[in-house]
């Protein structure tokens, strides 16, 4: 009798015989159902003297099977005795494909092996064409943490400047196809022995190939986004080296210079998007600053008139009250429109003093985490309005607030802080975003730099909708980081 391993089980050595108590490895695969271990041994022609036997194919078996090999003496197990290579076998072996495709692993063993080898190689090829310049990464996420903030190539006022600009270029462009300078040629190339052919072939494949490099390079400015400006010239310089080994024969080659302007068509247009952009954002928050102005004019003269009304009220009570003779009531009142007139001098004084309002601290745990606070400033009469509108339905929690400060100059005490904090920004291209990481302790000790002892500080948020909500949230929800 001879051990009949099933399919996907490694052949044993000849002549082994299972030790009292051997089990398979738990990894080998489950026999089929009635399959024979033991089988009879078939007669076989003993084999030449000094040559090992050649092993016999089996059809039940697996065209690839894993090499047997002796575990080392310091880590070998007394059971299973042999058991699974994990080593890929090497990817040159003609065993191992069938058809054109790679036979299938003998265990999941060999096929997590067999992948992390593969994986290794390509990592490795992709690193190596990087290096070497030729990968293009196309991600713009990716491509964009790569570059960081963005720089402009050629710095001018306002996007019709640039727009200007790109027509003058565009005109050079044109100017180089129309004399035929975008593209180098040999011109003693001659075909079928004659050199007018070999020419006029010339010709034919320069106006090929430069509309092949034009084609690639529309396609560049038109999938061009801010940031990915480095992308799009690697793209295009690709298509420049692709081009010259293609017509290493003939010496043809993209003119430098032509290629330059196209480079600079690029970075001209990565410029004007960016500043199209800033533009928008820019013309955005000064409608938002102007509509806010016009609620804080509003107030103030709806507070105005409020004092208006209630001053004349309590004049003529007064005058109602010194007309009887009642002295307590009337020095009462008396008071009471003293606070009036110094609550509409100061409307008054607020109406007429641009830079004074609000400064104020707050912080959203439940949409930005516990170390991110917003600091900004506000001119209405009652600041808390800002502070929810702040809150609406674009953050999925309210804000709270941890300092509320009346300053005569709030937009100067505001700049301070922002300064203070500018290595902290959330948001480093668009500097109006007025959020920081920082916590509300550490903005308390800067305020309290500027302006001396603050009336009024809460450290920790109330948070209450978060913290009654994140008990409720499903498992695989974490929370913010």
């Amino acid at each position: 009798m001879r051990f009949n391993p099933p399919p996907g089980w490694p052949t044993p050595p000849p002549g082994w015989t299972p030790p009292n108590g051997w089990q398979p490895d738990p990894s080998w695969p489950t026999p089929p159902p009635g399959w024979q271990l033991w089988v009879p041994e078939a007669p076989t022609a003993p084999p030449p003297s000094g040559t090992a036997p050649v092993p016999r194919p089996r059809v039940d078996q697996p065209e690839r099977r894993p090499e047997w090999r002796p575990e080392p003496q310091a880590e070998r197990r007394p059971e299973p005795e042999w058991r699974l290579d994990p080593r890929p076998e090497p990817a040159a072996r003609p065993a191992e494909t069938t058809g054109g495709r790679h036979a299938a692993p003998d265990s999941p063993a060999d096929d997590r092996a067999a992948l992390l080898a593969r994986i290794t190689e390509l990592d490795q090829q992709l690193a190596t064409a990087r290096a070497g310049g030729g990968a293009v990464e196309l991600d713009d996420q990716l491509v964009l943490q790569e570059v960081g903030i963005y720089r402009y190539h050629h710095p001018l006022e306002d996007a019709p400047a640039y727009k200007a600009r790109l027509r003058d270029l565009n005109d050079r462009v044109k100017e180089f196809v129309k004399q035929g300078d975008a593209v180098l040629a040999a011109d003693l190339f001659t075909f079928d022995g004659s050199l007018a052919k070999g020419r006029k072939m010339v010709k034919d494949l320069s106006r090929l190939m430069l509309r092949a490099y034009n084609a690639e390079a529309e396609n560049c400015v038109r999938s061009l986004r801010s940031g990915n400006v480095t992308t799009a010239v690697r793209r295009l310089t690709t298509a420049v080296d692709a081009i010259e080994k293609l017509g290493v024969i003939m010496e043809m080659r993209i003119n430098p210079e032509y290629h330059a302007l196209r480079i600079e068509e690029l970075e001209l247009t990565a410029d004007h998007q960016m500043k199209v952009q800033e533009e928008r954002e820019r013309a955005r928050e000064e409608r938002e600053a102007l509509r806010e102005q016009k609620r804080v004019e509003q107030e103030l003269a709806a507070e105005r008139e409020r004092l208006e009304k209630e001053r004349q009220h309590y004049r003529s009570a007064l005058a109602a009250l010194q007309a009887k003779g009642d002295t307590e009531a009337a020095a009462n009142l008396a008071e009471r429109l003293t606070q009036i007139d110094a609550a509409i001098e100061q409307n008054d004084y607020r109406a007429a003093n641009i830079r004074a309002g609000y400064v104020y601290v707050i912080s959203n745990v439940g949409a930005f985490g516990p170390s991110v606070v917003k600091i900004g400033m506000t001119r209405r009469v009652e600041p808390y309005d800002r502070v929810r509108e702040l809150g609406d339905a674009s953050v999925p929690f309210p804000f709270d607030v941890h300092i509320l400060f009346f300053s005569d100059d709030a937009v100067s005490l505001e700049n301070e802080l922002h300064k203070a904090f500018a290595h902290r920004r959330l948001n480093l291209v668009n500097e109006r975003r007025e959020f920081f990481f920082a916590s509300p302790a550490e903005v308390q000790e800067v305020f309290a730099e500027k302006v001396g002892g603050l009336l009024e500080f809460r450290e920790q948020p109330e948070a209450d909708q978060y913290f009654q909500s994140r008990g409720q949230w499903p498992p695989v929800t974490t929370g913010p980081r």
